[in-house]
């Protein structure tokens, strides 16, 4: 049995079952959960377009820069997420995310949150 935190076999004390762990799919299920939020995202910035055209009111131009707001925070976060995961593909042991990226990525989604909410806003 190995060490906590080693690569290899481990025991499910719980259960008795011996459990392994591919450390190797990591970056893979990096990759695939930076390209998920990719997509998300950008589902997000589709429905805002979209009640921003549905719905008219006399808020559109309200309305109408935080769809464009949050249609320019998904291009950053789209830009953080493609240099994460060529970073991810480049080498045998991908570095970690930096702080930085973190931050910026945390902050674009924030953002296009409180976008999304002064879109409700001037939708009522």
């Amino acid at each position: 049995m190995t060490e906590p935190g080693e690569a290899g076999h481990g025991m499910d004390a719980a259960r008795g079952v011996e459990e392994t762990h591919d450390r190797g799919a990591q970056p893979e299920r990096t990759r695939l959960a930076w390209r998920r939020t990719t997509l998300t995202f950008a589902l997000v910035v589709v429905l805002a377009v979209r009640e921003l055209v549905v719905t008219p009111n006399d808020r559109a131009g309200v309305a109408f820069i935080a769809v464009a707001l949050d249609a320019l925070a998904w291009v950053g976060f789209l830009v953080l997420a493609h240099r994460r995961i060529r970073a991810l593909t480049s080498g045998s042991r991908p570095p970690a995310a930096g702080e930085a990226t973190m931050l910026w990525a945390a902050g674009l989604i924030v953002l296009a949150s409180a976008l999304g909410m002064v879109l409700l806003a001037a939708e009522a």
